[in-house]
C-alpha cells in the first residue's frame, strides 16, 4: 500500500471541473484551510481547465 502521507503534509486530488475526472495528485499542508485550484490540462477534455481539489 502507498504511503499518503509525509510528516505534515497530506496527499489530495484534483478534479476537473468541466468532466469530472481525476487527473492530479498533490501533497497539501494539513493545516491549511484553503481548498487547491489550478489550471491544468485535462486529456479527457484535451483542454487547459480549471482542476479543485476533490476527496
Amino acid at each position: 500500500m502507498a504511503k499518503k502521507t509525509k510528516g505534515n503534509k497530506a496527499l489530495v486530488t484534483l478534479k476537473c471541473s468541466v468532466c469530472g475526472t481525476r487527473n492530479y495528485y498533490r501533497f497539501k499542508n494539513r493545516q491549511k484551510k484553503y481548498k487547491l485550484d489550478s489550471n491544468k490540462f485535462c486529456p479527457k477534455c484535451r483542454k487547459h481547465t480549471e482542476h479543485k481539489e476533490s476527496k
